[in-house]
């Protein structure tokens, strides 16, 4: 999975991946010429008293030693060219991924899941191919030339070095094997104690208010404690794989020198070869200790992968349709039709996969230009995942949703999207100016649009009066604003946008009676020719609607005027009793 992903993620890096691979080439093979020539000025010069040889064959090590700089200084640099490349490619493919998912799936990963693996996971696999452009290349053909080399200068020593090489393959294989498992782990421990951290920052007030932050510490505690016992158990085996090794290879170099001394005073072997050979030995154990911290660190990456192929693998529920128009032209034809086409749910139903009942079942009325339709329903009836079809960022699993008569599964989505205005029930802002925000829905906007927008919306009193207007800094989330206050702005966010069609799910609960009817009035005006959605729980806000939709687990029990609703329907009448709006409703 791995190699598999860094494979297509360089495949448009081929010809610096191959500079990388060349570039250590060159630079093993100074590494491994460099104890020859230095056995060859030891016996053909030290030993011989030549000192003109001396003298060459410095030279020629100097120019080796140069060559071999320069292509470790160039194979370093392109590495880490190609790695953060390779790292910026992934990050954009996971979040262009995200951003393609449905709620349901990004409810399924977990949104801590999503951002660990789009940042740490990320950032292990980049680290990840680091080590393999500045190690991993190198450390096989230094290992293997060590050996052929070290055979060249003394047959019978080479024996040491054919012994001990399976020994220590044994040994990491091993220790690698169990890493693979604890790593996979440790990034899902990591996700767990991620998110009780997020929760725990996000709901701080919440915990504070109830005096909770005893039991949320011992929540936590055991999550770190959970994620510090996995990181401990990886990170013994890691350590331990060093001291096995450095004695396996420490007892070789003492045989090495025992055996070597004595063929040296036997004159069975020179002086100069027992120095490179030595050399040789160290070379190879530098090229086992590359590999093992490679392979060490392989283990998490390819547990990264897993999780971040897992992503990426994940096919939308909802996506553009195939049988579309390719070419656009139905995109147009729809794009235009949403400026005068009515919205019509024909035995609309949706459930999660794997549920035992729907969320909604045989859901059908019609919203025309000109009017607005009203959904309301008690606590968990399905109002807002009804209002989430629209758009689809769910999508029915049965009936049809057409936009003046046409299915829109047909629709592409940013087409679909870009006919609708949206407020969502949870009033979000983003870091950013209050105008950053606005203009999300329509970049172009004036800061004269803007303003007629904030009117509309009952917030251009509070807007103005703030020290920078505009221009005033939002905190993400929008918590320097109170929730009347953002509610207000992501409606004047929605009308920014001139769109034929306006959905409201829940948007004035956060208002005062008083400023939801003056809002309520300037909204009549403003979208007067657009279809006009709104989920509700106040009968206030639904009275003057000229369609209500009354849902009951699911189903739709009811629709008409908020005075035939009264007479006819025991549900709606239920709402509005619970509220104690029917002696002052008309």
């Amino acid at each position: 999975m791995l190699f598999a992903l860094l494979t297509r993620l360089l495949a448009d890096q081929k010809g610096l991946v191959a500079a990388v691979i060349v570039l250590q080439l060159v630079q093993t093979a100074g590494i491994l010429l460099l104890p020859t020539i230095n056995a060859a000025i030891i016996d053909d010069g030290i030993v011989a008293g030549n000192t003109a040889e001396i003298f060459r064959l410095g030279t020629d090590m100097a120019l080796v030693a140069a060559v071999q700089a320069a292509a470790a200084v160039a194979a370093g640099y392109l590495g880490a060219v190609v790695a953060m490349t390779l790292g910026q490619q992934l990050r954009a493919e996971i979040f262009t991924k995200i951003q393609t998912l449905s709620s349901q799936e990004v409810g399924g990963f977990g949104t801590q899941s999503l951002v660990t693996r789009a940042t740490n996971d990320t950032q292990q696999i980049q680290s990840f191919a680091v080590l393999v452009f500045t190690m991993l290349v190198a450390a096989p053909v230094m290992a293997a030339g060590g050996v052929y080399l070290a055979w060249q200068q003394d047959t019978v020593l080479s024996s040491i070095v054919i012994i001990i090489m399976p020994v220590l393959l044994v040994i990491m294989y091993l220790i690698v094997r169990r890493l693979v498992p604890l790593y996979r782990q440790g990034q899902d421990l990591l996700d767990g104690a991620g998110g009780i951290l997020r929760e725990q920052i996000i709901g701080a007030n919440v915990i504070r208010s109830f005096v909770r932050q005893g039991h949320e510490t011992r929540r936590f505690e055991r999550a770190n404690t959970a994620l510090t016992g996995n990181n401990l158990q990886s990170s013994l085996l890691v350590a331990g794989m060093l001291p096995l090794i450095m004695i396996v290879v420490n007892l070789s170099s003492v045989a090495v020198v025992w055996f070597g001394g004595h063929r040296a005073f036997s004159g069975e072997m020179k002086i100069g070869a027992l120095t490179a050979f030595i050399a040789y030995i160290m070379q190879i154990l530098i090229a086992i200790m590359m590999a093992m911290y490679v392979l060490t660190t392989a283990p998490r990456a390819a547990a990264c992968a897993e999780r971040l192929q897992e992503v990426l693998s994940t096919q939308p529920s909802v996506h553009d349709d195939d049988g579309g128009a390719p070419d656009g032209s139905g995109a147009r034809g729809v794009s235009a039709g949403l400026d005068t086409g009515s919205v019509t749910f024909t035995d609309v139903r949706f459930a999660y996969p794997g549920a035992e009942r729907p969320v909604l079942d045989s859901i059908s009325f019609t919203a025309t230009p000109g009017s607005t339709v009203a959904i309301v329903g008690s606590t968990g009836s399905g109002k807002s995942t009804l209002l989430s079809l629209l758009p689809r960022f769910l999508d029915a699993t049965a009936g049809t949703i057409t936009i003046a008569g046409q299915n829109i599964r047909s629709v592409p989505l940013d087409v679909l999207r870009q006919g609708m205005a949206v407020v969502p029930q949870r009033s979000y802002l983003f870091a950013g100016s209050i105008a950053a925000n606005l203009r999300i829905a329509a970049p172009e906007a004036s800061d004269g649009q803007l303003w007629d927008a904030l009117e509309t919306a009952q917030a251009a009193g509070f807007v103005g009066r703030l020290p920078q207007g505009l221009e005033t800094d939002v905190g993400q989330g929008g918590t320097n604003l109170s929730g009347g206050q953002r509610q207000r702005i992501c409606i004047a966010r929605a009308l920014v946008r001139r769109a034929p069609i306006y959905l409201f799910d829940d948007s004035f609960s956060a208002l005062d009676f008083a400023t939801e009817s003056r809002l309520r009035d300037s909204l009549a005006d403003a979208l007067a020719g657009a279809v006009v959605i709104v989920v509700a729980e106040r009968i206030s806000t639904v009275a003057g609607a000229d369609r209500i939709v009354v849902l009951d687990d699911g189903r739709l029990v009811a629709q008409g005027t908020h005075r035939d609703l009264l007479e006819t329907s025991t549900t709606y009448r239920e709402i509005a009793e619970s509220q104690l709006a029917l002696d002052g409703m008309p």
